[in-house]
């Protein structure tokens, strides 16, 4: 096919149009990308998360009408020269850029699915924080030392992804207590749950669960509970811990020792 017949001539005026859709496509997209997670933070529970699920999502809206609007302006619309322009191009993106085109289709996916969103507090590959931006790429982590992390959408089509909220602004928490066998369990139990009703960062419309394993060295306790908002859980699980820990020594309760790993020191 000859190229004149795929392409057509560009003049000035249509040159000077296609500028005009990029740079008003541009504009709405860092609009989009700075006012909805400043209008997100305003704001608190669902709305928050909803506000910021909505910016991936706007933003690969103004990207296909942006393409929608350019192409016929310098490609002849027929349908063969669409079907040559479009195998030409993904045979190009296939061979030099078969990571990045895969990462930017599972960026469509992760779109589309949602498997996390803006809000989310996700872990992939043992990296765990709340996502910050998704962008056509990669998805940013701002991890609990507050490390920001790009984690490539690639990772989407082989490695698990754990999502602790789900758009939710609750998510669970838990705080681990190791206990000596000889006690009594159910004191304990109802000690652990005074503890989780008098937090300050309780979320109260969730169930308070202390769950009990017996262990060969001791009996393991975990109290899980929901907290306000998601972004409360370290606060929230180190209220669980410090009084907890205080109402069971005031239990007179001993803790669980853990016995030296032969080769190691005790």
């Amino acid at each position: 096919m000859d190229t004149p017949k795929l392409f057509k001539t560009l003049g000035a005026g249509t040159l000077l149009e296609v500028l005009l859709i990029v740079a008003l496509a541009t504009t709405l997209i860092v609009a989009a990308q700075k006012l909805l997670p400043w209008l997100a933070d305003q704001l608190h529970g669902k709305r928050r998360l909803y506000l910021l699920a909505i910016v991936p999502l706007l933003r690969l809206g103004i990207l296909v009408v942006t393409f929608v609007l350019i192409v016929p302006l310098i490609v002849e619309p027929s349908l063969q020269n669409m079907v040559a322009l479009l195998g030409t191009v993904g045979l190009a993106l296939g061979f030099a850029m078969k990571d990045y085109a895969s990462s930017l289709i599972a960026g469509i996916v992760a779109v589309s699915e949602m498997p996390y969103r803006n809000g989310d507090w996700i872990e992939i590959n043992g990296i765990y924080g709340e996502v910050t931006h998704i962008g056509m790429r990669t998805v940013q982590v701002l991890t609990a030392d507050d490390n920001l992390v790009s984690i490539p959408h690639l990772r989407l089509w082989n490695d698990p992804i754990f999502n602790a909220n789900c758009g939710r602004p609750q998510l669970q928490c838990a705080a681990d207590f190791y206990l000596h066998p000889v006690h009594d369990a159910a004191a304990v139990k109802s000690v652990l749950q005074d503890v989780a009703l008098t937090s300050p960062y309780l979320f109260f419309d969730d169930p308070i669960m202390v769950v009990v394993h017996e262990k060969p060295w001791g009996t393991h306790y975990r109290l899980k509970a929901y907290p306000i908002d998601a972004r409360q859980q370290f606060r929230f699980i180190s209220d669980l811990t410090v009084r907890g820990k205080a109402g069971l020594l005031r239990l007179g309760v001993s803790f669980a020792t853990a016995p030296p790993v032969a080769g190691k020191e005790a």
